[in-house]
């Protein structure tokens, strides 16, 4: 079955918390439409994940820190990263004028 669909249908202006939509999913890998409205990692948290994830900014803007990197990285649309497996991360902040939409690829390193 051919499965179609675009990535800026439905999104919402203001959310209460992000909007993760799993698009698809293999063993071994999975893709996500991630939508942030103002939303930021919580104080002292960071992500820790057993996958490497490989992000790109498709609109709005977004800081993301990197642990033990002395400053946040300010991404804007077109800005990829690929973060490795247990490379510590966090969501410093993203717009709030505008949604923020990323598209997340997590696979088995």
């Amino acid at each position: 079955m051919i499965k179609t669909g675009n990535l800026f249908a439905g999104i919402a202006s203001k959310l209460e918390a992000e909007d993760i939509s799993r698009l698809t999913s293999r063993p071994g890998l999975k893709i996500e439409r991630i939508v942030s409205t103002g939303q930021a990692s919580p104080p002292g948290f960071w992500y820790d994940q057993e996958w490497v994830e490989w992000v790109v900014l498709l609109s709005g803007s977004a800081s993301l820190q990197i642990e033990n990197e002395s400053s946040p990285r300010q991404l804007s649309p077109g800005d990829f990263l690929e973060i490795p497996a247990h490379v510590r991360h966090r969501v410093e902040k993203t717009d709030v004028t505008q949604p923020t939409l990323w598209l997340a690829i997590h696979y088995k390193p």
